[in-house]
């Protein structure tokens, strides 16, 4: 339903200078508003800004209007208030519609425009209750009235023993409801009151932060109408705004800024900038300096007191330069910040920026694609351990996965990428520092480097193109085997520990006599094969004996141990650890087993439990000790690139003899439990 109201004001000869020769004196522009009382003092209030503009108004119901079943604490569509009213806009049945700024969906339909943004006299939100009774003052379990999820939390966060009830309808209508006893009290806009000749009915002004655009009317019209825009602009309390630059600062190295972004920095009167900019670089700028950076376990501002500062300083009319490393649209929160300020009608502009993942490849000649080995790049989020991504790039570049390298390497072997796939990790890109180890998945998927991130991680078979041409990286070997390595030229093993066959007792004889009793022998070390069979060998026990006797490994080094004997296990899970063991027993249905487990004295009962767990009887039996050797070789740490340990008992040794782990090296686990071992002294 669409009625008229005429309102004779003067004429449409407000037009500007030169548009005033031209505008017929009595045509007046054709305004659109929705019906409610509310509303149409709001179309009055706006066009006393103008006074000699004349207006025919449309009043119309929109679909909120319409559809007072529906919570606005619900998910509402954004254009819920002002649908039906853009339409007549867009259709050209009227020039003009005035809105409650907050009520703007965003972004407007493609074919309109923000004519004007109008100066808002009152931004609060005020509490009206039966008594006049304050905040404070209801009591427990008063039932207020709102239609706001942000005044809902606002409301709860300072009295959680209120009801809060979900209310629509005009403002006179949800008024009504208090006056009746319906509800308690009600939360309502302070300038509506007032707008309505209501002022009377405030119990308090409330001390809540309201939506940034409450009380502030926006005028819209169409973006053909540059001479209907322009009887506006005068008033629009956007010319008073500063502007934000969104600007990318590159991977770290300031030579990367691109000559735009110096130049905002150099206009700009503040400067939010991140933590992966360095301070000092930016002395130069007069702007005020404003750290907001965000790292890992450590942020100065969540994301939202972020935007709200700069649209602060936006508003207040300076000209922002919002700093982020790299790229601004690339895992820099661009997009949320650029919604942010402008769904508040601030003016934003992105300039864009190197990002790591493209400096990578300059910095460390490693292509990101290569003709015959990648045609395909994916830059990818490495922060979450719990649920890594694994595209189908012919490359991939991980961003913020320092904590995660482990994680993202079995994720990517798991997806079915080859576990010697070459990789490398990347430490501060760009600038002097920089630090690169090339690895391989089968080797990150046990990794961890202490180390300040950030790191980044690209795997491909581009990889290689610079990894055959490096430098040999000195790899430190602290197990008992100087194996494992063959392509690495520069091999320093000074093994750490000592393994001793434990010879006393009885139990270890006894469980051999009666070896054809057990299913299954499930070896978990080399040790463990070696000093199983030297017990064998001098009891003279019958290898026949094992002919029903199925066989697991850990993995290969286990395996290669028991084929010098001729012997080859039915089991050797994909994953070298005990729990790829689980995992893999459990994957075959294996239970109601008896089996035998010969182990190291320092082993963790996790692997026994587990398999008791999928129902087998485990006689759990150390063969052989496992000790710090008294007279391990002391080095120097610096000139290595990776250490690498085979056992906990390998850990806790290295930490004996040096102290702690040493920063900016690649540490490497040979297996899931020596990595937690691994992860802990990190952090002793």
């Amino acid at each position: 339903m669409v009625f008229y109201i005429f309102l004779q004001t003067a004429t449409f000869a407000a037009l500007t200078e030169k548009n005033m020769r031209d505008a017929k004196q009595d045509i007046p522009l054709r305004v659109v508003s929705r019906d409610s009382p509310l509303s149409l003092l709001q179309v009055k209030e706006a066009f006393s800004f103008f006074p000699s503009l004349s207006y025919r108004l449309s009043a119309c119901r929109s679909l909120g209007d319409k559809s007072r079943h529906i919570s606005l604490m619900d998910a509402v569509p954004a254009d819920f208030f002002t649908r039906e009213l853009d339409e007549l806009l867009i259709r050209r049945e009227a020039d003009v519609a005035v809105h409650s700024a907050k009520d703007l969906p965003y972004p407007l339909p493609a074919e309109l425009e923000l004519f004007a943004l109008l100066e808002a006299f009152d931004k609060t939100d005020s509490l009206v209750s039966r008594g006049n009774r304050t905040l404070p003052q209801l009591p427990a379990g008063a039932r207020v009235g709102t239609s706001s999820a942000a005044r809902k939390a606002e409301l709860l966060s300072r009295r959680p023993d209120v009801e809060v009830v979900s209310v629509r309808g005009a403002v006179g209508e949800r008024l009504a409801q208090v006056d009746s006893g319906h509800i308690d009290a009600l939360i309502v806009a302070t300038c509506a009151l007032k707008r309505l000749g209501m002022a009377e009915r405030i119990a308090e002004v409330l001390p809540f932060r309201a939506h940034p655009l409450q009380g502030n009317l926006a005028i819209v019209g169409r973006k053909d109408q540059p001479e209907i825009k322009a009887l506006f602009a005068a008033k629009d309390i956007r010319r008073r705004f500063g502007k934000v630059h969104l600007v990318g600062f590159g991977p770290g190295n300031p030579d990367c800024l691109t000559i735009g972004g110096d130049k905002i920095l150099a206009a700009a009167d503040a400067i939010f900038y991140d933590d992966l900019v360095e301070p000092a670089f930016l002395e130069k700028y007069r702007g005020e300096k404003i750290c907001v950076g965000k790292r890992k376990g450590a942020h100065r501002f969540p994301q939202e007191e972020i935007g709200e500062k700069i649209y602060q300083a936006a508003i207040a009319g300076k000209r922002v330069a919002r700093l982020k490393g790299g790229d601004p649209m690339i895992f820099a929160h661009g997009r949320e910040e650029l919604d942010f300020l402008q769904s508040r009608l601030v003016e934003v502009e992105v300039v864009p920026g190197i990002s790591a993942g493209v400096a990578l490849a300059a910095c460390t000649h490693i292509p990101l694609t290569h003709r015959g080995l990648s045609s395909s790049v994916a830059f990818v989020a490495g922060h979450s351990a719990e649920a890594v991504q694994a595209p189908s790039a012919d490359t991939l570049v991980y961003y913020m996965g320092g904590a995660n390298i482990a994680a993202i390497a079995q994720a990517l072997i798991a997806s079915g990428r080859r576990e010697s796939a070459p990789a490398a990790l990347v430490y501060n890109v760009s600038l002097p520092n920089q630090t690169v180890w090339y690895s391989s998945l089968s080797e990150l998927r046990h990794s961890l480097v202490k180390h300040p991130t950030p790191i980044l991680m690209i795997v491909g078979e581009v990889v290689s193109l610079e990894s055959r041409h490096a430098h040999r990286q000195q790899v430190l070997l602290t197990g008992t085997s100087p194996s494992g390595y063959p392509e690495a030229a520069a091999i320093r093993h000074t093994p750490l520990i000592r393994i001793d066959r434990i010879a006393d007792g009885s139990r270890l004889p006894a469980a051999i006599a009666r070896i054809s009793a057990f299913d299954w022998i499930v070896f978990t070390s080399r040790h463990g094969v070696r000093c199983f069979f030297e017990a064998f060998d001098e009891l003279k026990a019958d290898v026949r004996a094992l002919a029903g006797v199925r066989l697991a490994s850990v993995g290969k080094t286990t395996t290669a141990e028991l084929s010098r004997r001729m012997l080859y296990p039915d089991l050797e899970p994909p994953l070298e650890s005990a729990e790829g063991l689980v995992q893999r027993f459990r994957a075959c249905g294996v239970k109601g087993k008896r089996m035998l487990l010969p182990r190291s004295d320092k082993a963790l009962r996790y692997l026994a439990e587990e398999l008791e767990k999928l129902g087998n009887r485990v006689l759990d039996l150390p063969v052989y000790r496992n000790t710090a050797r008294e007279a391990a070789e002391k080095v120097n740490l610096a000139q290595f690139q990776k250490i690498v340990f085979s056992s906990p008992s390998g850990v806790d040794a290295f930490m004996q003899l040096y102290g702690q782990m040493p920063s900016g090296v690649q540490l490497i686990a040979k297996g899931k439990t020596t990595e937690t071992r691994l992860a802990a002294a990190i952090n002793e």
